[in-house]
């Protein structure tokens, strides 16, 4: 009968809001279904397991809120990475207050770090130090995207939607690591015109990965299908055929309000989501050929 637990905490301005909200996305959060009311707003995040625990005794020395994660050097490099750009301390001085503390051990075999993204707001993210406890062993990728390139092909149609998804491919790149000099953003008349330029892009080879952002509005036609359906397949091709990652960054909406709720509005940002898609695929791509595995 039990469906899940949620957590409410209230931030208490709109600006604590936003970077929590910031942090949580930055870190590849799944977004939930949060709400927007004239007197409040809630964002929400998903996990794949949520628990709820309580303690007899000694409570650890946590955050109260914890959170288990597969890669916890890179879920390290991109809380630190997102503090150094909101312009917040993150290496201790004499006179600093730490926000992001170091990885250490724990009595319960496993490595944790606390970090405080907004001011009275503590989490603790934590891994057992034995990575194929309790699950059964998987390569994964991480997100962090130092050192990758990308290539971000942007259609200008419907541009008041895609400007936005192309705001937000940049910033979950940018929070994630990768330097600007490493994006490439290329830009097409349409849609109808991403694959062919992801397609030239990949054969070039000198990006890492394809972040296609586009927008399709359904109208009285068989127009939206076709093209829908060409562009996906153009781009599914594309990747399978040479071997660099494309992510999907095209909307397929029924109307203008649909799109706009999906590029940053009230359902998340489609092409910050893309992005962070791209970033994990380049890193599990990179382990498969370490591995021994298929490139």
């Amino acid at each position: 009968m039990i469906k899940g637990i949620s957590f409410l905490r209230p931030t208490g301005s709109q600006a604590a809001y936003e970077r929590l909200a910031s942090f949580f996305s930055a870190l590849g959060f799944a977004p939930g279904k949060g709400w927007d009311e004239e007197n409040s707003h809630g964002a929400a995040f998903l996990a794949p397991l949520g628990n709820l625990e309580f303690v007899d005794g000694q409570f650890p020395s946590t955050a109260d809120v914890l959170v288990e994660v597969t890669a916890l050097d890179a879920v390290h490099q991109a809380a630190a990475a997102w503090l150094r750009a909101e312009g917040s301390q993150v290496e201790s001085g004499p006179e600093a207050v730490t926000r992001l503390s170091a990885i250490t051990e724990t009595h319960w075999k496993s490595r944790l770090f606390t970090v405080e993204p907004e001011p009275g707001f503590a989490f603790s993210f934590w891994a057992w130090t034995d990575p194929a406890k309790d699950k059964p062993v998987a390569v994964e990728g991480d997100l962090s995207a130092a050192g990758m390139k990308f290539a971000v092909v942007v259609a200008r149609w419907n541009a008041v939607i895609t400007e936005r998804l192309l705001e937000g491919a940049l910033d979950a790149l940018l929070r994630s690591g990768a330097k600007r000099a490493d994006i490439e953003v290329v830009r097409v008349p349409g849609t109808w015109e991403i694959p062919a330029a992801a397609r030239a892009l990949a054969n070039a080879g000198r990006v890492d990965a394809i972040i296609p952002l586009g927008c399709l509005l359904r109208g009285e036609t068989a127009h939206y299908e076709a093209i829908y359906n060409e562009v996906a397949r153009g781009l599914g091709e594309s990747q399978q055929e040479t071997g660099i990652p494309h992510s999907f960054g095209v909307l397929t909406c029924e109307t203008l309000e649909q799109a706009l709720n999906r590029a940053g509005i009230k359902a998340g940002n489609k092409g910050f989501e893309a992005a962070i898609t791209a970033i994990e695929m380049v890193s599990l791509s990179r382990k498969l050929r370490q591995n021994g595995g298929p490139a």
